[in-house]
């Protein structure tokens, strides 16, 4: 439908599609503000439905369930991308949304994502398409070793796996299903960034400083904000082009691009997330307005203020992990002892089944300077018995 840029006062109620931890904290800061919030989402104990005025369980594509959001919702968002195509633009032709259905279906898939990067002018990773069916032995020998990816559902480390040399291509292909993938040429890493931004249906734009990012087994395990290895030019190179990506896909609302930082300088653009990010949690506590405020402000036509930075932060990612001891036994992490260190902020999501690589929380640590906050990190690793950085 037309994108009205009228105001939509606090009291309207936002509908958001997804109950995951990134739906509970846009509904948290939404009904800060008070607006009322409806949650779409199957799952009864989903952690959005815990703190939502109203949820409806069922199915992304259920349609009595759309029609009762479209119904109640002065808008609509949503926290995560993989919402069914034909949901959203249903929705379309009745609610305002934000990000739209053309911008959210080009994020379901990577090669499409490449596409994009290469006619918007942003460098990426060397890479070629394979479409289902194709002759894998077409690829190029200089895309080797390289890490295949499928186009759709690839999250976490999931969806992909590592490919020596072109005779271990056509194995590797099968066991991801023989779908469409991508494969990217691995790259000599100095480290990773992202850029969280939002941009408004007025054009209006702002930004985050970029977050340096920790993964470990394919998962975020730890943001730092500011990131110790990032210069001034690589970070203005990536917020212009986290803007550039924006742009180019007339995007409403909240999202991320990740990036890759060479060893020999060259910054190349990852994924782009159209939603708030992981990487971006710490902004809840270390900024002066959050990722989610902003979500919740492009949904609603309010202005976006420039965030400001008070306080240097390192966000540690909780996963199911911690819940086990070393014989699997099940048991409390000691929050108590994370909860006395000075400047410790504990965010937990309210799922009940922990498991390994499952995120239940993340933990951000701020202080005056990042060697402080870096600190109460790894204090706060001794005490879960993580891994220290």
């Amino acid at each position: 439908m037309s994108q009205e840029s009228a105001f939509i006062p606090p009291g309207a109620t936002l509908g958001v599609l997804g109950g995951g931890q990134l739906g509970r904290m846009f509904a948290q800061a939404a009904q800060s503000a008070g607006y009322g919030v409806t949650v779409l989402e199957a799952d009864e104990a989903a952690p959005a439905a815990q703190v939502t005025g109203r949820h409806l369980a069922a199915r992304y594509d259920d349609p009595l369930a759309l029609d009762q959001l479209a119904r109640d919702c002065a808008a609509v968002t949503v926290e995560f991308e993989n919402i069914p195509a034909a949901s959203m633009q249903w929705l379309d032709a009745r609610v305002p949304l934000a990000p739209a259905p053309k911008a959210l279906a080009l994020c379901q898939d990577r090669a499409q994502e490449k596409a994009l990067f290469h006619r918007l002018g942003v460098p990426c990773a060397p890479h070629a398409v394979l479409a289902a069916g194709s002759d894998p032995s077409a690829v190029g020998a200089d895309l080797f070793p390289g890490i295949l990816k499928t186009t759709r559902l690839g999250y976490d480390g999931k969806g992909q796996m590592s490919v020596a040399c072109a005779a271990d291509l056509p194995a590797a292909w099968s066991a991801l299903g023989g779908v469409d993938c991508v494969l990217e040429k691995k790259l000599d890493l100095a480290y990773e960034l992202s850029v969280v931004m939002a941009r408004g249906r007025d054009d209006s734009m702002v930004w985050f400083e970029p977050q340096q990012n920790l993964h470990r087994d394919g998962i975020l395990f730890a943001s730092f904000s500011p990131g110790p290895s990032i210069k001034p030019d690589i970070a203005e190179a990536a917020q212009n082009a986290a803007r550039t990506v924006a742009q180019g896909l007339d995007y409403v609302g909240v999202l991320c691009v990740e990036f890759f930082v060479l060893r020999d300088g060259r910054l190349l653009a990852n994924e782009i997330a159209p939603r708030p990010h992981n990487s971006g949690h710490h902004t809840l506590d270390s900024c002066t307005v959050s990722q989610f405020e902003l979500q919740w402000r492009a949904l609603v036509n309010a202005p976006l203020p420039m965030p400001r930075q008070h306080s240097a932060s390192v966000m540690l990612n909780l996963l199911g992990d911690l819940w086990f001891d070393a014989a699997g036994r099940q048991r409390e992490p000691d929050w108590a002892a994370v909860l006395a260190l000075a400047d410790a902020h504990l965010h937990l999501y309210g799922k009940h089944a922990p498991r390994k690589g499952r995120k239940m929380g993340h933990l951000t640590c701020t202080a005056a300077t990042p060697a402080q906050a870096r600190e109460i990190a790894l204090r706060a690793c001794a005490i879960l018995g993580l891994e220290p950085f």
